[in-house]
């Protein structure tokens, strides 16, 4: 690249162009733009190409940069392991002196590293000047020129003032960067910091929430808002297994922006396999993609779609028996979640597992104290009622035959169904089968069907949830619960309805039954003593009790005799309520004359027991001395013959039937119809009508002649 102008002039312009090359360099900001900036110097030298060999400072290598004559805006930049032997490149680096490399592709393959980088041609030429600053070797730079070209003083002299003019620019920006570096890893350090502080705080949160909140609701919430705090998720779900099944129930979704937080029960997934199972107790997180959550139980995936979520993890909650159920976190966001926030929501779950499960055994705890409060209070008020009697009294043989009956009965959970006689004393004979049975230590409950109103059956048996019906302002535990591990004794149940008994044959079969206003099954274990005055044999052919139920009621059928056929139990009878009544009433009665005695077992005493109760505490009233003083002329009137009484009352419904249909003027049903009349349904009435032999043309008048 010689010249033909003046030497002297020449020599100038090369300098010039150096200087303004080298005020170029050094005004770029970083290694990455005086490296680029190198370009320049092929204005400045008679050289075709520039190559700058940068040693990386802590590390064996070297960044390689070159630039040709054919396109001086573009360079290359590579980072290689060079290793320069006993090279010129070597020597030049180790004596930190300029080399003359008249052969450089002969020179340059002696290191293949450099060879495939700088494609020196066959013949060319190289100079190699070291740049180094005061404290360490930086590389070498290195200037290639056709064959043949001669090197004056001068060329040697502008290559060694720009070498050294590019060492002392290098070793600044090369401060600068190794200044920049640390910069940057000290703020990737603070940032880290703050990471784990933030990621400390949300589990010293969690902790605080496992102290203060014992329920299960409040720690839910709680726990979601401080996960919320830090991943900005827009979605927290909270799931638990169900006992004894592998069922998931929803504890709550909390939907911060938009429905808030989901209360439990309104969903419920029974989606989990036993795959599913064993990730839980391994503890293995799980990151749906959008085509998997469309598969999650419908409630849910609806849930989810309505608030756009499109990332969805979760992390298992596993206590120390087994696994307990999930987290799951959900954002509107794609592939919003890290690995890095599922191992911190994995920490999470760990500390929230053994909060849940104090949550649950505390939520038992209060079930158990709540069940057993109930029992308690429904105790008192049985204690503070009237029993008919204290214990079973007599001696006859058709009562030994109940009592061993009982017996034999009350050690297994059979049902048992009590019939007799209204005052025979069958809610005695149940709860002497409930103490007997090894159920005795838990609660017996007793029910009077008649005594409710039809409407509220259901309510009293299976319990309602708040809001259930009009005036059902709290929770309440029905007698099914009430009784569970323990014993309910259903009185009169002939007279619960047709509508209601599919439920009650559902709780004696499966063992389970929702509340009113609630879809949540129940589980209990109860024990049915059921009792009846009725003839339900005859109800079932009269459509009016369902067979089902009746045969599901008469596994173990016990008879309860009427008074008038154990007489021998009377004197027995007399006594015992004689000395309970005078302990009442503080009296000193010490006996019953003959006449008395007589008097009241001649008596058929068609109230049973009930009535002789009544009949004894009546005479304790009417007695002033120490002899029992029976007003005994009251039993002299007696009452008409069974067969004669029942005939009667056949009249008498059959009568009042026949006013209510004429009254409506042969309309059965509908409003101001008989049914309605009579407070019936119509298909009650219309069993009546057939059981009573009613007619159309008893109660549908002839028409009058036109």
């Amino acid at each position: 690249m010689g010249s033909r102008e003046n030497p002297a002039s020449l020599e100038e312009t090369r300098y010039e162009a150096l200087l303004e090359a080298s005020k170029a360099v050094a005004n770029q900001p970083d290694v990455l733009a005086v490296l680029y900036s190198i370009s320049l110097l092929l204005r400045v030298v008679p050289f075709d190409s520039v190559a700058l060999l940068l040693f990386s400072q802590g590390d064996e290598k070297v960044r390689v940069y070159s630039f040709r004559d054919e396109d001086r805006s573009s360079g290359s930049d590579v980072s290689i392991t060079v290793q320069f032997g006993s090279t010129s490149l070597a020597q030049a680096l180790e004596k930190q002196q300029p080399v003359l490399i008249l052969d450089g592709r002969s020179e340059i393959e002696m290191i293949p590293e450099l060879a495939d980088r700088l494609k020196i041609r066959e013949g060319r030429s190289s100079y190699v000047f070291p740049v180094s600053s005061s404290q360490r070797k930086l590389g070498l730079l290195v200037f290639g020129v056709e064959p043949g070209h001669q090197f004056s003083a001068t060329d040697v002299e502008i290559m060694s003032s720009a070498a050294s003019h590019i060492s002392t620019v290098l070793e600044n920006a090369l401060a600068l960067e190794a200044t920049e570096s640390y910069r940057r890893q000290l703020e990737h350090q603070r940032n880290e910091l703050q990471h784990d502080r933030d990621r400390f705080e949300l589990l010293l949160e969690i902790n605080n929430h496992i102290i203060k909140h014992l329920g299960v609701g409040e720690l839910v919430r709680a726990a979601s808002t401080s996960i919320r705090g830090y991943l900005k998720n827009d979605v927290t779900g909270f799931w638990l297994f169900d006992e004894g099944t592998k069922d998931l129930r929803c504890l709550g979704l909390d939907f911060p922006g938009s429905r808030g937080f989901l209360e439990e029960s309104l969903f419920t997934a029974n989606v989990i396999t036993d795959v599913d199972v064993r990730n839980i107790e391994a503890r293995k997180p799980k990151i749906w993609t959008p085509e998997q959550m469309n598969a999650l139980p419908a409630p849910v995936a609806q849930a989810l779609n309505a608030e756009s979520i499109v990332s969805l993890a979760g992390v298992p909650l596993t206590g120390s028996t087994g696994p307990l159920g999930f987290i799951t976190i959900g954002s509107r966001e794609e592939n919003a979640f890290s690995r890095t926030d599922v191992d911190l929501i994995v920490q999470v779950a760990n500390q929230i597992s053994l909060a849940l499960e104090n949550a649950l055994a505390y939520g038992r705890l209060n079930l158990s104290y709540s069940r057993l409060e109930d029992a308690r209070q429904y105790l008192e008020s049985e204690i503070q009622s009237q029993y008919n009697f204290e214990d079973i009294v007599g001696k006859s043989s058709v009562l030994k035959k109940v009592l061993e009956q009982a017996s034999i009965v009350a050690q297994t959970d059979s049902t048992v169904l009590l019939t007799g006689e209204t005052g025979t004393g069958k809610e005695l004979v149940a709860r002497a089968i409930h103490n007997l049975s090894r159920r005795r230590e838990r609660t017996f409950v007793r029910m009077n069907c008649s005594a409710i109103p039809h409407g509220l059956i259901e309510s009293e048996l299976f319990g309602h949830e708040k809001g259930a019906f009009t005036g059902a302002l709290a929770q309440r535990r029905g007698r099914f619960e009430l009784a569970d591990q323990g014993s309910l004794f259903l009185d009169e149940i002939g007279d619960i309805d047709l509508e209601l008994q599919p439920k009650l044959l559902r709780v004696l079969q499966e063992r389970e039954f929702e509340r009113l206003g609630s879809n949540r099954t129940m589980k209990v274990d109860v024990r049915l003593i059921a009792a009846t005055r009725r003839d339900l044999p005859e109800m079932v052919r009269e459509r009016e009790f369902r067979e089902d139920l009746f045969y599901r009621l008469n596994v173990f059928p016990i008879h309860i005799p009427p008074l008038r056929e154990r007489k021998e139990d009377i004197p027995l009878l007399v006594h015992y309520f004689v000395g309970m009544h005078a302990r009442k009433m503080e009296k000193t009665i010490r006996n019953v004359p003959r006449d008395v005695m007589d008097g009241i077992l001649r008596w058929d005493w068609p109230g049973n027991v009930r009535e002789l109760q009544n009949f004894i505490e009546r005479s304790v009233i009417l007695t002033r001395g120490t002899t029992l003083d029976a007003p005994i002329s009251e039993l002299s009137r007696r009452a008409l013959p069974r067969e004669e009484a029942e005939s009667t009352l056949f009249a008498t419904e059959r009568d009042a039937v026949l006013k209510a249909l004429l009254a409506s003027q042969g309309r059965i049903s509908g409003p101001g119809g008989a049914a309605e009349r009579l407070g019936l349904k119509r298909t009650t009435l219309q069993r009546k009508m057939e059981r009573l032999k009613i007619s159309k043309s008893d109660y549908v008048l002839p028409r009058k002649p036109q």
